[in-house]
């Protein structure tokens, strides 16, 4: 005989599991995009290839090449000789959409 406690049990236990693999095989997707995006060198060629993009952005890419850091280049703490530079600036832009249940954007 099997309680009701213990159904309570397996059915929020699969329920998690299932939500669980969603979420997982979500990320997996994002990052087999991001693993098969074309890799493109930092050089003169590349504003002449962002504005013949259409909408002039390149989802998912890959930028290969030398920056130079605004003031210092950062060090890692674990790994000898690594540097590494943050990126001062990043827009993102969410389209606003009218909510007429709860009256809000």
């Amino acid at each position: 005989p099997i309680t009701p406690g213990e159904l309570l049990c397996l059915g929020s236990s699969l329920a998690f599991s299932g939500l669980f693999y969603y979420l997982y095989r979500k990320k997996a997707r994002v990052v087999a995009r991001i693993q098969e995006a074309p890799k493109l060198q930092v050089d003169d060629d590349l504003p002449a290839l962002v504005s013949a993009a259409d909408g002039r952005c390149l989802p998912f890419v890959a930028l290969e090449g030398i920056v130079l850091p605004a003031k210092a280049a950062l060090t890692s703490h674990y790994h000898e000789g690594l540097q590494g530079v943050i990126q001062k600036l990043l827009l993102k832009e969410h389209r606003l959409i009218w909510n007429s249940l709860a009256r809000s954007w």
